[in-house]
């Protein structure tokens, strides 16, 4: 596995864990990314997209409530939601490329999702990203 893909892995498992129990203690997070993380510098990316994601929670689900048709943030899989949440501040906030993030979010959903995951998140990342360009153009 490629070391920013393991960073991301890392963020995903804890932004799960947020949304599944939110009265975890963030600092278990950091001390998480401390242990299974060898680098500085993949430490500091899995905390800026964790602290990101945090951060932006609730203006990322209102965007998936806007693209997402026929879906609402509550009746996706916790799996999908925390996948694009990730992949979605990727394409937003950070100098990823956008078809990287989406990439990385589809193998993401593939692993820890169900069949149907990669599909579903790789539909709802391309209507993020092209409703990004369409604001911006």
């Amino acid at each position: 596995m490629a070391r920013r893909s393991r960073a991301r892995e890392i963020a995903f498992q804890l932004l799960y864990q947020d949304d599944l129990n939110p009265r975890v203690n963030p600092a278990v997070g950091d001390a998480v990314i401390e242990k299974d993380l060898d680098s500085k510098g993949l430490r500091e990316f899995a905390r800026e997209l964790l602290a990101g994601v945090r951060r932006h929670r609730e203006e990322l689900d209102k965007l998936f409530e806007q693209v997402a048709e026929h879906w609402s943030v509550k009746r996706m899989a916790a799996t999908d939601r925390n996948v694009l949440r990730l992949g979605a501040y990727e394409i937003l906030y950070t100098d990823t490329p956008d078809r990287v993030a989406i990439n990385e979010a589809v193998e993401l959903a593939k692993r820890f999702g169900t069949a149907e995951s990669g599909s579903f998140v790789n539909g709802i990342l391309d209507r993020v990203m092209h409703s990004r360009t369409e604001d911006s153009g």
